[in-house]
């Protein structure tokens, strides 16, 4: 059975979800067989699916999404709702961008905890059954947790995920695949809507990390990130990666957090946070790297930190 047509039967609407699961989709039908069937072998059942359609319009992922707005509840087994997520719904919007759409998902949300999976991704089995207990049972100001994470397509191998205040200026250890608390979100003032390029996600981590919120990570790879290639994208990091944006979006980033950046502001976040277990990114290896992102021609620049992913790619094959 089409996992996609059979994800169109909903059980009765019951008490909120533990957990909603927002997927935002804009022309990603190719990859919707894959993310339901993987939802629907959760060993974790509590659960919504909130699938915000930002302004498809290729003929596949119209027809997919069509077939999840249609029920198909009277011609399926019980046996087989059983086995599915008990509400999923489609919202369709004027395209606007990732950002807008997790936000419109957030805020559809029923339940108090978020998960923002991306369309081309996919979880292992216990992913929900791991990271959502794990978050429930945090102190309040831990808002976020996350997975490590499987890289499959154009690049292989384990990327861990975790949150460290200094790193994060640097990089995003945190997104994607977060599981967070709706306050949070909330409190953070939700996902920027104006960046459309990419990196928006890492601008939400250092406002959560502003907003006094720290994260709780799993040290297992149960979120499967789909990295795409260069003349076949889908995922903005992708998208990144081929137009050569790091310069020009970090610069963005450093505008909107400036009191996070310059290098007495650097150095005493260091200082504060150099005991803190987990960290990867050395006081000098920061700071140099802020200091090209100053003086080095953006061209310079970009092609410099492509060397270095490449570089990260090949040590984890």
């Amino acid at each position: 059975m089409d996992p996609i047509a059979s994800a169109t039967a909903t059980a009765p609407v019951r008490s909120a979800p533990a957990v909603s699961i927002v997927v935002p989709c804009y022309n990603g039908g190719r990859f919707l067989d894959g993310l339901m069937a993987s939802l629907a072998r959760q060993t974790f059942r509590d659960f919504e699916v909130v699938i915000v359609d930002d302004g498809s319009t290729d003929e596949l992922t119209l027809r997919k999404l069509a077939a999840l707005q249609n029920s198909l509840q009277n011609s399926l087994q019980d046996t087989v709702q059983d086995s599915l997520p008990h509400q999923v719904r489609v919202i369709r919007q004027a395209n606007h961008g990732a950002s807008a759409a997790r936000n419109t998902g957030a805020r559809e949300a029923r339940a108090d905890l978020l998960f923002m999976l991306d369309c081309d991704d996919t979880i292992e089995p216990t992913f929900l059954a791991e990271v959502v207990p794990a978050l429930r049972a945090a102190p309040p100001d831990v808002g976020v947790a996350v997975a490590h994470m499987r890289l499959i397509g154009a690049e292989t191998g384990v990327a861990r995920r975790y949150f460290n205040r200094f790193d994060l200026l640097f990089t995003n250890t945190l997104s994607p695949g977060i599981v967070i608390r709706k306050d949070s979100w909330r409190a953070a003032g939700g996902y920027d809507e104006t960046m459309r390029d990419g990196y928006e996600d890492w601008d939400f981590s250092l406002r959560l990390a502003e907003a006094g919120y720290r994260a709780i990570e799993i040290a297992k790879p149960l979120y499967i990130y789909h990295v795409a290639s260069d003349d076949a994208g889908h995922s903005l990091s992708s998208g990144v990666h081929a137009r050569r944006l790091y310069a020009k979006l970090w610069r963005q980033i450093r505008s909107r957090h400036a009191q996070s950046y310059g290098p007495l502001a650097i150095a005493r976040l260091w200082w504060t946070k150099r005991h803190e277990r987990g960290g990867r990114v050395a006081l000098w290896k920061g700071l140099a790297g802020y200091l090209a992102a100053l003086t080095l021609p953006d061209t310079v620049f970009n092609q410099l930190f492509a060397t270095l992913q490449r570089r990260r790619m090949h040590a984890r094959t």
